[in-house]
């Protein structure tokens, strides 16, 4: 299967690949496709789906909470220290009212 210059280059254009048309040219795309087409011959009946070729999974930790209750700590790093006495970062007036 061989495509025409124009439909290259609507194809270069789309995937947004800058290609002058003197490289364009050059491209072989015949084997490209046909590697894809011999892709259609292999036999995957009895292959399950796999979403990642990876056969292990990620260590998981458990979902417990170890540094809580660090207000204090957190507020200390506050700029503006005007809202700290309060509990709270003071950030500058972003809205007119």
């Amino acid at each position: 299967m061989s495509f025409s210059k124009q439909q290259l280059r609507k194809f270069a254009d789309l995937v947004r690949i800058g290609a002058t048309d003197e490289e364009l040219a050059a491209l072989n795309t015949d084997v490209v496709f046909e590697w894809v087409n011999a892709l259609k011959d292999v036999d995957t009946t009895n292959v399950t789906p796999m979403y990642t070729p990876a056969r292990h999974s990620a260590p998981r930790r458990a979902d417990v909470v170890t540094d809580g209750n660090m207000r204090t700590a957190v507020l200390a790093n506050a700029p503006d220290k005007s809202g700290v006495s309060r509990g709270y970062f003071a950030v500058p007036k972003v809205m007119e009212e």
